[in-house]
């Protein structure tokens, strides 16, 4: 039987894309065969590289502060999430996030694959 197992928080990778994130669920952390989610803590003027997921779905909640994001085959569209607002990211969407503001954003992140960074394509 497999078991249950408790992540502390504390520790964190730098991903592909720019930005850090603290240590959560993933295939790596606790041996997740289906799901990844992380604290994504973004500073003033923060800006992750363009990209896109090629195999998962990303879903976020905007914990505290408000960010922005560029999504879209070219990245022409942009929206701005408030706290408490949730984002959807379909697989294969372009998007690049931003911390546009001057106060701290952070962001709870949940992806469809189980490994941290295994399917983050850069544009």
């Amino acid at each position: 039987m497999k078991q249950c197992k408790v992540v502390r928080g504390g520790e964190g990778f730098h991903g592909k894309q720019g930005l850090d994130y603290f240590a959560g669920i993933s295939a790596e952390s606790s041996g997740s065969e289906g799901i990844c989610m992380h604290l994504l803590v973004m500073p003033p003027g923060a800006k992750a590289k363009a990209h896109y997921h090629e195999a998962h779905e990303t879903a976020i909640y905007q914990r505290e502060g408000s960010t922005s994001f560029y999504h879209g085959p070219n990245l022409e569209h942009l929206d701005t999430v408030h706290q408490g607002d949730f984002v959807y990211i379909p697989a294969g969407v372009p998007h690049q996030p931003f911390n546009p503001t001057d106060q701290v954003a952070k962001a709870l992140i949940a992806r469809t694959d189980p490994n941290e960074q295994e399917s983050v394509v850069l544009l």
